[in-house]
């Protein structure tokens, strides 16, 4: 399935990835005719009571992705933030129980939360990526790895230019396709596609273009995030409100 994966990065359309959390969410996506899922590591963090940024455990992310997987017969990509570790043998190990789960993707980003979340050193990626891709490469593990550049997510200065140089050296460190999360701007997507072979990726922002106008851009992967899970939670929210205020059931069958 790894190989289907790949080869939907190379369609005349991009892939549009509905990010999902539980097996409920999986089964909706497969059910409104998505061709791929991938999980988002916010909303599987806000539902499981967690923070972003690696404060769920790694084995309490694996049960849930296990759960999924049992779920739906699509694709599965799974993020895994900065890989749970800052050692290439625990990532390869991390990675390799995901795949055995029959995961075929996964998402690793190039920044790191402590205090605040912040870009990790280029050059020190693109070893790490090395050394984990030769791991999996040695184990016989296939998997697609999607690198997460948060160049522009950060609002780094000279973000452009920054994404250039770390996609050049994230291609040649192995990469397989490339994240730029919170990238809009058409001239800038066009400087990304044009300075890799490898398929982009974006993610649904209100100032995205329209997916007409990133197939013409060359975009391969649209991800939508955490943000039909907010969404969810807005109008549960709404929903429980509602039902109090007018101290009625019946709210829940409008």
């Amino acid at each position: 399935m790894m190989i289907e994966f790949k080869q939907l990065h190379q369609q005349n359309t991009p892939l549009l990835l509905a990010n999902v959390w539980d097996a409920t969410s999986a089964k909706c996506a497969e059910q409104a005719g998505y061709q791929a899922i991938g999980t988002s590591s916010a909303a599987l963090a806000a539902v499981l009571g967690y923070e972003d940024g690696e404060h769920i455990p790694f084995e309490e992310l694996l049960f849930v992705v296990r759960r999924i997987a049992a779920s739906s017969s699509l694709p599965l990509s799974v993020d895994i933030e900065s890989g749970f570790s800052t050692k290439p043998h625990t990532i390869a190990n991390h990675i390799q129980q995901l795949a055995e789960l029959g995961v075929v993707g996964v998402n690793i980003e190039d920044s790191r939360v402590k205090e605040a979340r912040t870009l990790c050193n280029k050059d020190e990626f693109a070893t790490l990526l090395q050394e984990v891709r030769s791991e999996l490469t040695a184990r016989d593990v296939p998997m697609f790895i999607n690198v997460r550049c948060d160049a522009f997510l950060l609002r780094v200065e000279n973000a452009v230019d920054e994404a250039l140089i770390r996609a050049s050296s994230y291609q040649a460190a192995g990469a397989d396709g490339l994240f730029f999360p919170c990238i809009a701007h058409e001239q800038d997507i066009i400087k990304v596609v044009k300075a890799t072979s490898l398929p982009i990726n974006v993610m649904a922002i209100p100032s995205l273009p329209d997916i007409d106008t990133l197939t013409q851009l060359g975009v391969k992967r649209i991800s939508t995030g955490n943000f039909a899970q907010i969404a969810m939670n807005e109008q549960l929210s709404a929903k429980l409100l509602q039902l109090k205020a007018q101290s009625s059931c019946s709210v829940l069958f409008e």
